[in-house]
């Protein structure tokens, strides 16, 4: 599939045997150490069949992403789209399909990578998906689970530019560790889907 993480395919065998960190629930719901770049902040709520999760968006520091990911909420795109990857000790991935595990067409083409912008793919953060080209994210996105450092920009090259960060989740880690806990399993070519559909009923702004 066109949006799904490909680098899943070829990084996970660099994941065997993680798990999730026992972080304190209070921290990982403030998503310590990302940036808070005064004014530059809006804010969604992605309310999902498992419960709210608020979401701070960094324009000071994703520009470009941010206003991609805006325009997509604003005219209801995530509305009824899943979270259709949900793997342990890693992340949940969403915003593309639809609960029958139909692709949603993008509406705007890729947008550049943002990732060398200094923040980092920890627990409670959201980065965009895309496919190995590092500049081919569109509108489908991960929410991390756990310090994922290993996918952070090192280098503007295809190997090391990372996968861009451009928020955090600022309540409703809870809901986050309840979806990362469902049961999964393969729906066609797709793995790691949630046997009963974790839906994003509505995803709006809210500041």
């Amino acid at each position: 599939m066109k949006h799904l993480i490909t680098f899943i395919f070829a990084l996970m065998l660099g994941l065997v045997g993680v798990t999730v960190g026992n972080a304190d629930e209070k921290a990982a719901d403030k998503a310590d150490g990302q940036s808070t770049s005064g004014g530059n902040m809006s804010t969604i709520l992605i309310e999902t069949n498992k419960g709210d999760i608020k979401v701070e968006l960094d324009a000071a520091k994703a520009p470009k992403t941010v206003a991609n990911i805006l325009a997509y909420v604003n005219e209801g795109f995530y509305d009824g789209t899943i979270f259709h990857r949900v793997i342990p000790g890693f992340m949940i991935q969403g915003g593309g399909m639809t609960s029958d595990m139909r692709e949603k067409a993008d509406k705007r083409p890729p947008i550049e990578n943002e990732a060398d912008n200094g923040l980092k793919n920890d627990r409670g953060t959201l980065a965009m998906a895309r496919t190995n080209d590092p500049h081919s994210a569109s509108s489908q996105f991960f929410i991390n689970v756990k310090d994922n450092d290993f996918l952070n920009f090192r280098s503007k090259t295809p190997q090391g530019w990372g996968y861009a960060v451009f928020g955090k989740v600022v309540e409703g880690m809870d809901v986050v560790d309840a979806i990362v806990g469902v049961k999964t399993g393969n729906s066609g070519f797709h793995q790691d889907v949630p046997v009963e559909p974790v839906i994003m009923t509505k995803v709006s702004v809210v500041k």
